[in-house]
């Protein structure tokens, strides 16, 4: 079985992106699941067609997306994608879309295929915190997840999809003019990896 893996490139004026950083970290086999990992720019429209490339090219079991939420304290999967665009700063190509829908043709809103209960569970048993997110943003992490959920409806029905965001790095954090939670890349590395091998369970509980 297979499992696309995404993550970030930096965005909104920060050198780095855990997402970005973490995935390297993780193995490139998990149980079962082979993990073919994609680096995806923060750019709006951009990013979605590189994964219906990644989806075309390797058709994959499951689709797990990584990025980061600057404020949050824990790993969390998302329950939910709005079909929304509502930038409240630009992207890497200084694209801000305000009010306007992902896909013109598709419903309001995606639920996740991945079993985000059991992931969270799983990253608890790993000693890190997690809790499910109903909440993906407006920016390019919410488009990103509801793209994913559009092209695996409309192209391959069977495959799983969903979307973790993890918090800043210790050193965005140390950066920041407040306070603000932070996590180790290992450990966010442990927690994607966590979370994929409840993926891998389900899936095979479901052959």
């Amino acid at each position: 079985m297979k499992l696309l893996l995404t993550g970030f490139e930096p965005f909104g004026g920060e050198t780095i992106n855990p997402a970005q950083e973490a995935l390297a970290l993780v193995p490139d086999r998990i149980g079962t699941l082979k993990i073919v990992k994609l680096i995806l720019p923060v750019v709006f429209g951009t990013s979605i067609a590189a994964i219906r490339a990644a989806l075309r090219e390797h058709r994959p079991d499951a689709v797990l997306c990584i990025g980061q939420a600057g404020g949050r304290m824990e790993a969390t999967p998302e329950r939910v994608a709005l079909n929304l665009n509502d930038a409240r700063i630009p992207d890497n190509d200084k694209n801000q879309p305000v009010d306007e829908p992902i896909f013109a043709d598709g419903p309001a809103a995606y639920f996740a295929t991945l079993p985000v209960k059991d992931m969270v569970a799983a990253i608890r048993s790993a000693g890190l915190p997690a809790r499910v997110s109903n909440t993906a943003g407006l920016f390019v992490c919410n488009q990103v997840m509801y793209g994913v959920l559009y092209h695996l409806a409309h192209e391959l029905p069977h495959t799983l999809g969903g979307f973790m965001h993890v918090p800043y790095a210790p050193e965005q954090a140390a950066r920041q003019s407040a306070p603000q939670p932070s996590m180790s890349k290992d450990d966010i590395a442990r927690a994607i990896a966590a979370a994929i091998g409840a993926i891998e369970r389900h899936l095979a509980a479901r052959r």
